[in-house]
Formats: structure tokens, C-alpha cells, sequence
């Protein structure tokens, strides 16, 4: 940030100097991240039975909305700058300064995807795709010194403009992630078949039904019922229960917390009494 503020006054580039508040902002959804994930960690109390989970959600949520306004300025600056036919030739020292931001906010943000997959966060998701955005409007700064080199002074403003759409496009798809959790949607069909087979494993089950799924930051909550022989005692059934937890444990690989609710089934012991 302080590279490129520093050599955006220097140079007198406007667009080293935009690109430097990125950053800032960058910075500052860091913060935020790291604050939600701090909130987030906090144990289930009285007053939040299902965990603090949700701070980490909001978090994402305001990254995500910060990636919207970032590249809606972007683009507006360079749409501007066309408009009125602003030329930037900001020289060679923009260029140096462009590619090394260029190399190392991808770096993080592949490192900061790699996690956020590992630990299915959508914070994580969201503040990866910030640093993903920084690099891409170090782009648009680095062909606007090579366009301002080869004498071509509209190529940053150009830049800009697309640049400026793929972030608030990235912005828009974590928010679309963020508020299907926060409305209490389910996990993706691929996950739900996951959990359906190992359900389906468990020995004694004749069948199960209402299988309901929804995550609280990176926990995910199931409930389901599972039907078992009438038969059976309150012994049996209970196990049957409980290795039903342990089959969706062992298959999720993230936080989960599971409920089992036995019922009986009433209709294959009447079928057979019949």
C-alpha cells in the first residue's frame, strides 16, 4: 500500500494511486475478517444456542460488498477517464512497482483460497477474492504503463473498465454464497449425497425422511429421522442413532453437529401382523 501510494504521487499516476486504496481496503476487510472469525469462535451460550458462528458469515458479507463498490469504482473511474479523454503515461517505475504487487497479492490469494476450501469458510472465500481483486487492478496499472510506454495513454483507462467488472462480478457471486447461508440454505446437492450415503451404510435403518441441513459459519447442522424395527429396544434403537452420527462424522470432513430422531415403523409391523 505504501509502495504504491508512495509512487503514485511520485509518478503523478492517478491509477498507482487508486490501486494504493485498494489495498488500504484490503487491509481493512483483513481486519474485519479476522474480527468476524475472533467473534466467531466464541462458545454456544444462552442466547446463541446454534454458536457465534455467524459473525464469520457477516464478515464475508461486508468483504463481498466491499468487492462490489471496489470494482464499481474501478470501472466508473476508467468509463470516466475515457469520457473525457484523459491520457496517463506514468513511465517505468509504475511498471516495476505494478508487477511486484501483481506477484505477491496473487500469492495470497492463492494461500488464502487454499484454506478457505479446506475450512469451507466464506469470510475466507470472500477475503481471497479481495486479494485476487487487488492484483487484478495492479494489472490494469501495469497495461496503463505499458500502453502510456508504447505512447497509447487510454490503455489504463480501458483496463480499468474491465478490471473493474470481473471484481464486482467476483463480489457479487460471494455475496449470493453469504446470503444463502444467512436464509438458511441447505448444503449443495453434492454435499446432500454425501450424507445420504452414509446414512443409507448405517445397518438397521429401513428407511429415513425430513433430512434438513443448514450452516452456521463453517458448522453445518443436520437433523434427520431415521425409522427402525418396532421391535427393538430403546437400547437398540439408541445405538442405531448414534452410529448414524458417527457414519455422517466420519463422512463430513468439516465441523458438523447432527441430531437423530428414531421413529418406529409402524407400517412394515403392521403389514406383518396382517
Amino acid at each position: 500500500m505504501a509502495a504504491k501510494l508512495l509512487g503514485g504521487f511520485l509518478t503523478g499516476s492517478s491509477g498507482l494511486i487508486a490501486d494504493g486504496v485498494h489495498s488500504a481496503s484490503d487491509m481493512a476487510t483483513d481486519l474485519a475478517v479476522l474480527g468476524g472469525m475472533h467473534l466467531a469462535r466464541r462458545k454456544a451460550d444462552a442466547e446463541h444456542p446454534y454458536g457465534h458462528g455467524r459473525y464469520e458469515t457477516l464478515a464475508g458479507g461486508l468483504v463481498a460488498g466491499t468487492l462490489i463498490l471496489v470494482g464499481l469504482f474501478i470501472s466508473w473511474e476508467g468509463i470516466r477517464a475515457l469520457r473525457v479523454g484523459v491520457a496517463s503515461f506514468p513511465g517505468a517505475p509504475v511498471i516495476g512497482i505494478a508487477s511486484v504487487s501483481i506477484l505477491v497479492k496473487e500469492r495470497l490469494y492463492r494461500r488464502t483460497a487454499r484454506v478457505a476450501r479446506d475450512v469451507d469458510s466464506a469470510a475466507l472465500h470472500a477475503n481471497a477474492w479481495h486479494h485476487r481483486s487487488d492484483a487484478l487492478s495492479s494489472i490494469a496499472v501495469l497495461l496503463g504503463g505499458i500502453g502510456g510506454l508504447v505512447g497509447w495513454g487510454q490503455a489504463d483507462s480501458l483496463a480499468g473498465v474491465v478490471v473493474g467488472f470481473m471484481v464486482a462480478v467476483a463480489g457479487g457471486r460471494t455475496l449470493v454464497r453469504v446470503l444463502h447461508e444467512v436464509t438458511e440454505g441447505g448444503v449443495s446437492p453434492a454435499e446432500r449425497a454425501v450424507l445420504e450415503a452414509a446414512i443409507s451404510d448405517v445397518p438397521g435403518i429401513r428407511s429415513w425422511h425430513r433430512l434438513r441441513t443448514r450452516r452456521v459459519g463453517r458448522e453445518t447442522f443436520v437433523d434427520m429421522h431415521v425409522l427402525v424395527d418396532s421391535a427393538l429396544s430403546l437400547v437398540e434403537a439408541h445405538r442405531i442413532s448414534s452410529e448414524v452420527e458417527q457414519a455422517i462424522h466420519r463422512a463430513w470432513k468439516r465441523p458438523v453437529n447432527v441430531t437423530v430422531h428414531v421413529e418406529p415403523d409402524e407400517k412394515a409391523a403392521a403389514e406383518g401382523a396382517t
